[in-house]
């Protein structure tokens, strides 16, 4: 049934709105989780919720479901956070935060989840319908905080949880941005000088006559292919970029350039660290909270990027089944450091694998930053040599074919 009903606020606003129930006591109820206090309900005379209009449901069809960036989910499960740890009840603390407009997918998030548990559901199974939003992990946390009592403690290591993977993340992004800069500057400055700068230079050569030097016919031979199958180069350029990226969306695709990523140097270090990292301090996190062993091995697969790693996480998972411990089966794959794996069996022998974990962590969040200074110190030198080379060549090509013409010239 729906009911329509006028309440009052806790800050003394008169608000008005309609909801679904089986009773006027259930609608009660309703109102109360969301700190609401009833001035007056009744049921509507349709008695039904209206259903969508047929351009309505189209729509809806054409619409895509809203996902929350990780920034956003941050940013949403610190305020929850907060405003549980004030006293503030989860349905009153939901409906303050929907009530922010930020015209962002997080509103419409939001107002679901609001929704869903106004009319009894469990946070965890609500946010279980966003799954590209709130993942696997998240939804475990959160169920173990409904089970134990302690959703507000719960979002407060969620938030701690998040930060630390947000840092990681901003680290690895940080070690690319500088070369990706440097690398594309000296793209386009050498594309220019080939479109515009060079067939100037080549129509004043050509129409003094004179013998050029042989880098500037180089030069000038590779800006004419420029100039006449530019546009044939770019699209194939866009369809190689396309091919791959289709490629790495396969299963067999995305496999190779996960096992070519361990395997490239300088990267190879930054991504194993930084997915070693992750694994330490996830599992850390949901045994830390109660997850069971096995479970938690499942939902560290699930957040793993490499799906390398990830596939011995699985076998580990399934050798654990047969009652063996965790450090065994992932020194067994060949994949996990030893250093690790000792580190682990350490904390299943003193029965502290939490402990454990969040040293193994630290330890590998401290190689990641390592990896990335080393990176970024070893890759400038050699891209501005690289880039120096190529504007160089175009440079002294120039100078030799205008030193050229002068000496025959006689000037």
């Amino acid at each position: 049934m729906i009911f329509s009903y006028k309440a009052k606020e806790k800050s003394g606003q008169t608000v008005t709105g309609s909801l679904e129930a089986n009773d006027r006591i259930s609608a009660l109820k309703q109102l109360s989780k969301l700190g609401l206090t009833p001035i007056s309900i009744a049921a509507s005379e349709s008695g039904t919720a209206t259903p969508a209009t047929p351009v309505a449901q189209f729509r809806l069809t054409l619409r895509r479901k809203p996902r929350m960036r990780t920034g956003e989910v941050l940013n949403f499960s610190t305020e929850l956070s907060d405003l549980l740890a004030s006293g503030m009840t989860l349905g009153h603390a939901l409906t303050t935060l929907s009530k922010r407009r930020t015209g962002g997918p997080a509103d419409d998030i939001i107002r679901d989840l609001r929704d869903q548990i106004v009319q009894g559901t469990n946070l965890s199974d609500a946010m279980a319908r966003h799954p590209d939003s709130f993942g696997s992990l998240y939804v475990s946390m959160v169920r173990v905080g409904e089970a134990s009592g302690a959703l507000s403690e719960i979002m407060l290591r969620l938030v701690e949880h998040y930060e630390r993977l947000q840092d990681l993340k901003e680290k690895v992004i940080m070690a690319l941005v500088y070369p990706a800069i440097v690398l594309g500057m000296g793209f386009v400055t050498m594309i220019f000088s080939m479109v515009y700068v060079i067939p100037k230079f080549s129509a004043i050569f050509e129409e003094l006559g004179s013998t050029l030097p042989l880098p500037t016919r180089m030069l000038i031979a590779m800006s004419g292919f420029l100039l006449r199958y530019g546009w044939l180069l770019l699209g194939l350029v866009v369809a190689v970029g396309v091919l791959l990226s289709r490629a790495l969306k396969t299963p067999a695709g995305r496999l190779r350039w996960h096992r070519a990523q361990l395997r490239i140097p300088f990267l190879r270090s930054i991504i194993a660290s930084s997915t070693y990292a992750n694994f330490a301090r996830t599992l850390s996190t949901l045994l830390t909270n109660g997850v069971p062993a096995l479970q938690a091995l499942g939902i560290v697969e699930q957040t793993i990027g490499n799906v390398i790693i990830a596939g011995e996480i699985r076998k580990a998972r399934d050798r654990v089944t047969d009652g063996t411990t965790i450090s065994g089966p992932l020194a067994a794959g060949g994949v996990f450091p030893p250093l690790m794996t000792d580190m682990l069996a350490i904390g299943e022998q003193t029965g502290d694998m939490p402990g454990a974990l969040k040293h193994i962590a630290h330890r590998y969040e401290t190689e990641l930053s390592r990896n990335v200074k080393l990176f970024t110190t070893a890759l400038e030198p050699i891209l501005i040599v690289l880039v120096a080379v190529l504007v160089g060549f175009i440079a002294v090509s120039i100078v030799m074919a205008v030193f050229n013409v002068t000496n025959g010239l006689g000037v």
